[in-house]
This record gives structure tokens, sequence and C-alpha cells, in this order.
């Protein structure tokens, strides 16, 4: 093959990342807005009582159930709680 089609093909799977990757931001916004952070904070409370205020097992728990949200919100919330 020529350097030129594989340039292109890489472009192209480039341009399929990025749209992909912008889909996807998407949707996480919209699923955080549909929960809102009162449900985020309830469950992580009550994941905070049944692991005896264990913050890594608290914030696993948490993000295993919504996978939209990311480490840093997760550990911000979870300093809400204390």
């Amino acid at each position: 093959m020529s350097a030129l089609v594989i340039w292109i093909m890489g472009a192209g799977l480039l341009l399929i990342n990025i749209i992909l990757r912008t889909r996807l931001l998407r949707l996480e916004a919209s699923l955080k807005a549909l929960r809102g952070p009162q449900e985020y904070l309830s469950y992580l409370h009550n994941q905070a009582k049944t692991t005896q205020n264990n913050k890594v097992a608290a914030i696993k728990a948490l993000r295993k159930k919504y996978p939209e949200l990311s480490l840093i919100e997760a550990n911000k919330l979870w300093q809400q709680i204390q």
C-alpha cells in the first residue's frame, strides 16, 4: 500500500474516534442531567454505611452502578458526605 492510502485510512479512523468520543460525552452528560446529584449522594451514603466508611469500596460501588461518573466526580461526592 502506498503511504497516501495509509495516511487516509489513519485520518478516517481518527475522525471516527473523535465522532464516537463526542457522542459518548453527550450521552454521559444526558445521564447526569437525568439522574441529578441527589441520586448519586444517596447511593453513596448507603454504600458508606454498608462498607463501614471504606472510601475505596464505596466509590467503587458508586462507579460500578453509575459508570458515567469519573473518579474525580465520585471523590468530590465522597467529600460531600463526609
